[in-house]
């Protein structure tokens, strides 16, 4: 999983300069009609750094994951993204996110084909788990106007 958590990695250090530039009076407004603005976006990427660092941990633990579902407007809306500082959300999903590409880099070889239900959605194992949440952070950058080179698939 090393050449995945160098393509997070790379993901996020060309995002974080494009990310702190976004200037703060633009983030409340929508991203696209009726959608999330860039700070519920940005909780939303946060949120799911959270979620799936905690899917890792314990399919790393377990001979299989049983995870709940996740309720992503529910979320936004208990967590108040929209009223939390553009800088501090910035700091948040740049930290969390670099601690993901450690936790990514040491998921046990042997681990890699948990199988790992989450909620409602169709099993899937560890490895793909990991793989696609560096695809869904590289999809919803690109809804911020935030495109950093996406790095060859691992």
């Amino acid at each position: 999983m090393l050449s995945l958590s160098h393509n997070l990695l790379s993901l996020i250090e060309a995002a974080g300069p494009q990310l702190a530039q976004v200037d703060e009076s633009v983030t409340h407004a929508p991203v696209r009609a009726g959608g999330w603005s860039h700070r519920q976006l940005l909780g939303h990427l946060i949120d799911s750094a959270s979620n799936n660092h905690q899917r890792i941990v314990r399919a790393s633990l377990q001979r299989e994951l049983n995870f709940p579902g996740y309720d992503q407007n529910g979320n936004v809306r208990v967590q108040q993204f929209q009223t939390a500082s553009w800088p501090m959300l910035v700091d948040l999903f740049l930290a969390y996110n670099r601690f993901l590409v450690h936790v990514i880099a040491h998921i046990p070889e042997a681990k890699l084909h948990t199988v790992c239900k989450i909620g409602a959605e169709m099993p899937t194992t560890l490895e793909h788990m990991a793989k696609d949440y560096v695809k869904h952070l590289a999809h919803h950058l690109k809804l911020l106007g935030i495109e950093p080179e996406m790095p060859a698939a691992a």
